[in-house]
């Protein structure tokens, strides 16, 4: 990872961060193990430090830490949106901390970080800035939601892939205001209280689908969604629409890839040092 030069790197109220970003999803990591910051200051960090313009600018804030004793795996990870609302799971934030993870030491290339949504098998492939996960068994599938919104009847159906996933098959995926139509899908009282993440895909042969997403939390459309990328591909795959193997380009024009066994999903994708930096607290209004 490169180096940005700051405010004179001796000054002890500044502290390391770096930036990635997995097929456009970005992301600003923290390693706790040293900071140390109490897990109820956690969301307060992420809205300033996610916030663009005022801060670094991301869609999630992740710190990396050490697992509680007698948990199997390598690390812990705390994952938060970038509004404050702290995530079960994340399929692109996962490859980046485990790029990260792998980078400082704290893991082989292959390991287990442990989510919200449990543990996440990982293996690590710099040399084509490569990650490989493997996603939690998904649950709570629902086909044929029938959902009605707009005077219109959606191909709709639900997945949990580690967070909740509605899977919106359409005709053209371009023509689609995400925006609007994914914050009414978002906040549909089908849902709620907790509200969905919403899926658009077009589907354009039997091994390749076109993805947007309106990521809750982020509360607008991301380039990418991992979690997402693995609902709709599992989605298209029970219908009998694609196959096993599946690509999907997303708003970003990068390709995930996601191939379903048995009852696992394997999501692969870019996870791309972006930068590390002295990231200031006090400039954020932030205390530690």
């Amino acid at each position: 990872m490169s180096t940005c030069a700051a405010f004179g790197p001796q000054d002890h109220s500044s502290i390391e961060c770096s930036k990635m970003q997995g097929s456009g999803n970005d992301f600003v990591l923290l390693d706790n193990r040293s900071l140390r910051l109490p897990k109820d200051r956690m969301p307060v960090w992420a809205k300033s430090i996610c916030r663009r313009a005022f801060g670094v600018g991301a869609d999630g804030l992740i710190f990396l830490d050490i697992a509680a004793p007698g948990q199997s795996v390598d690390y812990v990870w705390h994952f938060f949106n970038a509004d404050g609302s702290r995530a079960e799971m994340c399929g692109n934030g996962s490859r980046c901390a485990a790029r990260l993870a792998w980078e400082l030491g704290m893991a082989p290339r292959q390991h287990v970080l442990g989510t919200d949504a449990g543990p996440i098998k990982a293996h690590v492939l710099p040399e084509d800035d490569l990650v490989k996960v493997q996603l939690t068994p998904h649950r709570d599938v629902r086909l044929d939601l029938g959902l009605e919104l707009q005077n219109t009847r959606w191909d709709a159906h639900f997945a949990n892939t580690g967070v909740p996933h509605l899977v919106l098959f359409v005709p053209d995926v371009a023509s689609i205001d995400v925006q609007e139509l994914g914050r009414q899908f978002r906040f549909h009282p089908r849902f709620s209280p907790a509200g969905t993440n919403v899926n658009f895909v077009q589907v354009l042969d039997d091994t390749r689908l076109l993805l947007r997403t309106y990521e809750r939390g982020v509360e607008g459309e991301t380039l990418a969604c991992g979690t997402g990328a693995a609902a709709s591909a599992l989605i298209a795959s029970m219908l009998g629409r694609t196959g096993k193997n599946v690509l999907l380009r997303t708003s970003g024009q990068e390709e995930l890839g996601i191939t379903l066994e048995d009852q696992r999903i394997f999501l692969t994708g870019k996870a791309v040092p972006v930068f590390t930096a002295r990231l200031f607290p006090r400039g954020l209004g932030l205390e530690r």
